[in-house]
């Protein structure tokens, strides 16, 4: 069984959620942390752990970076992390899987399923073998607790429930 690492400084975890529905926030964690282990080169046994600091949320606006902090959103005082850990790992296709597993923000798990696509395995400059995942999914947060909402004057929706889950992963293969 080998045990692989995440990679911070080639991996990053982000969200997107329509503002108003007529546009896209892009936010993502600066801190997060995953590990996979598999006894089969092509990673179909893999388990998967994942947890992200939620405090190190980063929407590019300060004040709305605190928002999601607060209660209305993440709750980060009570609950300072959100974590994944697999239940499968599925190959549907070359290079292609499907991930699934509990995923707990807010003290509240719930299955979540998404598409991975394998980018290949491969020896850097240092000698560090290295593999490259590239991953996504939907949500709806209000499941998760997530629940502050706000209408316009007009009557449109300022922030969707449904959040799309996007991560370039790149995992280091441990001694």
């Amino acid at each position: 069984m080998a045990t692989w690492q995440l990679d911070p400084m080639h991996s990053e975890l982000l969200f997107k959620v329509k503002h108003l529905v007529i546009s896209t926030v892009t936010g993502r964690f600066k801190d997060f942390n995953a590990s996979l282990e598999a006894g089969q080169e092509d990673f179909s046994d893999a388990k998967i752990s994942f947890s992200a600091d939620v405090s190190s949320i980063d929407t590019n606006n300060g004040q709305r970076d605190e928002h999601l902090r607060s209660e209305d959103f993440f709750a980060a005082a009570a609950h300072p992390k959100m974590t994944f850990e697999s239940t499968a790992f599925k190959k549907t296709g070359a290079g292609e899987y499907q991930l699934v597993g509990n995923l707990s923000i807010r003290g509240i798990s719930k299955e979540v399923t998404l598409d991975v696509t394998y980018g290949g395995t491969m020896v850097d400059p240092y000698g560090n073998t290295k593999a490259g995942f590239e991953l996504e999914g939907k949500i709806l947060r209000k499941e998760f607790g997530l629940a502050w909402d706000a209408v316009t004057e007009a009557g449109g929706v300022v922030v969707s429930n449904e959040v799309k889950i996007v991560g370039n992963i790149q995992f280091a293969k441990q001694a």
